[in-house]
């Protein structure tokens, strides 16, 4: 019984069962495998972002993109007028999460590459780009960036995929790419 001391208590030193030794093994070298493919699929899968984050603060942040979308708006969408911006190719598209909205609109041209840059002016959020899979945490306080070339013309959904509040459901924004 196993509230009793063992008999031998110098249990170490009894061999170690057969099937225990191949069980053992198989979880090492199964935990090989995914601690291997980890890195496989980041550069060979190009499944995930390299992206980079700086400290920056949330007034600053909102800054860069108020200064975005003044010199780059192209049209203003919806019965509040959100604004639409297409900055220029090889160039820094900003993009910013606030309870409950992503502001604004991003217009990207096909084939081009651009460094894009994330952050919250309030809580941490979760941009996730449909039906593409990207996902990038954004907390405030820090600004993340990644270069992304966009293959496919279309209209794509930014959604939060981390609860933020009583309005999450209804944060939601748009990236449209187009051709030239």
């Amino acid at each position: 019984m196993a509230i009793f001391p063992p008999a031998e208590r110098v249990w170490w030193k009894e061999p170690v069962e057969r099937s225990e030794v191949i069980w053992v093994t198989l979880a090492l070298v199964w935990a090989l495998i995914m601690f291997f493919m980890m890195p496989y699929w980041h550069f060979a899968g190009e499944q995930n972002l390299s992206n980079e984050a700086y400290k920056i603060t949330p007034d600053a942040y909102a800054e860069k993109v108020e200064a975005e979308v003044e010199k780059y708006t192209v049209r203003e969408e919806g019965d509040t007028g959100i604004p639409v911006v297409r900055p220029p190719a090889g160039g820094d598209a900003y993009q910013l999460g606030r309870l409950w909205e992503w502001y604004p609109i991003i217009e990207l041209v096909k084939g081009q590459s651009y460094r894009f840059h994330l952050s919250s002016l309030d809580w941490q959020h979760g941009w996730s780009l449909l039906p593409e899979n990207i996902n990038i945490q954004v907390h405030p306080g820090y600004e993340m960036v990644f270069t992304v070339t966009p293959n496919r013309v279309g209209e794509y959904a930014v959604v939060c995929n981390e609860f933020c509040g009583i309005g999450h459901h209804t944060m939601v924004g748009k990236i449209y790419v187009v051709e030239k």
